[in-house]
């Protein structure tokens, strides 16, 4: 029975892309270096900002600007994130009627902590119960180490076993396979089918709804 699920969230609950890519560019442009495409970003996404931007600037951390360029897209990206990003196509239906029928939702992501937290109460309100972005400063590793599915579990009290992870990446799989609980990789996101199938996902979806059955929600 699952009492719990365990969300990533840029590319499974929000499209942020066109967002980060404008942060992004912004950056990047201010320091001289060519723009990046979206599907460049693309990706770039999946294992926090420092290493996005690692990928997005020429020589990665080797570059002297680097610091200064992440700072950069960090203030840009805090005063435009809500510009173009959306949830897509019947996740807050989805995450409605999981609430309905007392399953609680957490989110865990790489992105940094007040981002997560901003978005999630933009977006989704009380529905997200328990949200966590990056914070390795408290010692808790960030994905795909297990450490945030472990606290946002602790945080929604329930069971590990009654848990299940959804995401949209190879890092998520990992993630899930690292914290022991099964994945739902979603196809509407940053990675395509077969990145998840080869990452070793539980379930693989085409829908939000989807989910809900794999939960053992009655439609």
């Amino acid at each position: 029975m699952i009492y719990g699920i365990v969300f990533d969230l840029d590319g499974t609950l929000l499209n942020t892309l066109e967002d980060l890519t404008d942060s992004v560019n912004f950056a990047l442009n201010k320091f001289g270096y060519r723009t990046r495409t979206i599907e460049e970003v693309r990706t770039f996404v999946g294992d926090g900002v420092r290493v996005m931007m690692t990928r997005a600037i020429p020589n990665g951390l080797a570059n002297p600007d680097f610091e200064d360029c992440l700072t950069c897209f960090k203030e840009h990206y805090k005063d435009n994130m809500f510009n173009k990003t959306a949830p897509y196509v019947g996740i807050s239906e989805m995450l409605k009627t999981l609430k309905l029928n007392g399953i609680q939702v957490a989110v865990v992501s790489n992105k940094f902590d007040f981002a997560v937290k901003g978005l999630c109460k933009k977006y989704f309100g009380d529905l997200i119960t328990v949200a966590i972005g990056e914070n390795e400063a408290e010692g808790i590793r960030k994905k795909p180490a297990p450490d945030s599915v472990f606290k946002a579990i602790h945080d929604m009290k329930v069971r590990i076993e009654n848990v299940i992870f959804v995401g949209d990446s190879d890092t998520d799989v990992l993630t899930a396979k690292n914290a022991e609980v099964d994945c739902i990789g979603c196809t509407w996101g940053f990675r395509d089918r077969e990145t998840l199938e080869k990452a070793g996902a539980t379930y693989i979806v085409q829908e939000p709804c989807e989910i809900l059955k794999i939960a053992g929600v009655k439609l």
